[in-house]
């Protein structure tokens, strides 16, 4: 009986650690459907017109839980954009179809193609050129999120 009571004392006490310990850590997939095109019917998708006129779809997949990390997939009809303030962020990305041209500001030329992917600095300013494209992206904003 005292083994009983004792056991049922130790439940009661850990159980709220127990129960406060409910936010469950997974990875986020994209998967080959969400790659196909399935990821912009997403409630999540938002769709923004540029300046030049050109339409683009937006999805995040992913956001750590500082906020500083971030991934989705994004896909933009062609459009011309010229960078002029710093991209703003460390962003890599898989170009999925279509293909970008990214002119830096000192004239050099980066193309990427579907199957290839790039880095881009905080830092960066040029020409961004694409005849359309979709790519899956992955964000980190540092301390520029504060």
């Amino acid at each position: 009986m005292k083994n009983t009571i004792i056991m049922l004392i130790s439940l009661l006490l850990s159980s709220p650690f127990i129960l406060a310990d409910d936010h469950i850590v997974k990875p986020e997939e994209i998967s080959k459907s969400d790659v196909a095109g399935a990821m912009y019917v997403r409630p999540s998708m938002t769709k923004t017109t540029h300046e030049d006129g050109s339409i683009a779809l937006d999805v995040t997949s992913f956001l750590s839980t500082d906020g500083k990390y971030e991934t989705g997939m994004y896909r933009s009809a062609a459009s011309h954009i010229t960078v002029n303030e710093p991209w703003g962020v460390d962003e890599f990305f898989f170009v999925i179809q279509g293909s970008i041209t990214l002119t830096s500001k000192d004239g050099s030329v980066l193309t990427i193609e579907a199957g290839e992917g790039a880095s881009i600095p905080k830092e960066w300013t040029g020409k961004w050129d694409t005849d359309g494209y979709s790519k899956i992206w992955a964000i980190y904003y540092g301390d520029s999120k504060e």
